[in-house]
């Protein structure tokens, strides 16, 4: 009889772990050593259980840098069985782009795993004035209990320069073209690959987000910085990969607009309301987000070009 429930106990939790909906699927193998997750389009929610970004890893002969971390913990545990099944090497480092959640929520589950987590100074800032509210966002989005979500642990190493680290047969250079979609991103490039991980400094396919602590000025020149760097595929925080050029339009292009147009405004005096109702963005209306996030743009973006006007 206790051979029988025991075997029944064992077969329910087999047919419940068969049916656990995965949050991730297989990584792409965008170069040599350069992985990547490319996430879909839309926004988080308890559907895609917060997978809406890129994410990626690098693998060298002597270690392996995770960019990014993901959502939840639970993301992150599965970004790191998905990593096991190319390779074995101690995990070295884990970037943190930027300090949107979805780049740092699963920084713990890396931290045990024996990884540094990077990210810049301002960066870091940002993701501790914002943790509880990020915290309290991600569980209301996902439609989770209180509690539900941990907090992730923060950044212990932070770096304001280039720095590059050796994995045995390649060479991964850490830095931040300035501010952007955030006040200090970084970006990893991969040399021998010819692969940079650009983070929310490029978007392709969908219309980018300006966000209060954005600078669409710096975020122009942080764009152009990567073309300095010769022919490369781009990695995006959204988006699928490609050379530069892929992501002129999506990016370089809609920022050099937003910033035009409002400095402009401003130049004729124009009033907050008539300046945003005068921009006309339809030229990116193809792509995904563009009626959530358009309108949303223009009105950060006049306030940072009247900002400007004034300092």
């Amino acid at each position: 009889m206790l051979r029988t429930t025991i075997s029944f106990l064992i077969l329910i939790a087999l047919s419940n772990f068969s049916h656990a909906k995965t949050i991730l699927p297989a990584p792409e193998k965008i170069a040599s050593h350069s992985y990547a997750w490319i996430g879909p389009l839309a926004g988080p929610n308890a559907e895609n259980q917060g997978y809406r970004m890129n994410l990626g890893f690098i693998v060298g002969s002597k270690g392996i840098i995770v960019i990014d971390t993901g959502y939840t913990e639970a993301m992150a545990k599965e970004m790191l069985i998905h990593i096991r099944k190319i390779s074995k090497a101690p995990i070295i480092a884990a970037i943190n782009t930027n300090s949107q959640p979805h780049r740092f929520f699963g920084n713990t589950v890396f931290k045990k795993a024996g990884a540094k987590i990077i990210s810049t100074a301002k960066e870091k800032q940002r993701m501790t004035d914002n943790l509880n509210q990020y915290k309290n966002s991600i569980e209301r989005i996902l439609k989770l209990k209180s509690g539900s979500i941990k907090k992730p642990v923060l950044p212990d190493t932070v770096i304001n320069k280039p720095t590059t680290f050796k994995l045995g047969d390649i060479n991964v250079v850490i830095e931040s073209p300035g501010a952007s979609h955030t006040p200090a991103s970084l970006i990893v490039r991969v040399v021998e690959d010819k692969v940079i991980y650009a983070g929310d400094i490029v978007y392709g396919d969908r219309l980018l987000a300006v966000i209060p602590d954005s600078n669409i000025k710096q975020w122009i020149a942080s764009f152009k910085k990567l073309a300095t760097y010769g022919n490369n595929i781009i990695i995006p925080g959204h988006g699928k990969a490609g050379p530069l050029k892929n992501f002129e339009f999506s990016t370089l292009s809609y920022l050099q607009l937003l910033h035009k147009h409002m400095t402009q405004s401003l130049d004729d005096d124009l009033e907050a309301q008539d300046a945003i109702n005068t921009l006309n963005q339809t030229a990116y209306n193809k792509l995904a987000n563009y009626d959530l996030l358009a309108g949303r743009n223009a009105s950060w973006a006049f306030l940072e070009a009247e900002k400007a006007a004034f300092e």
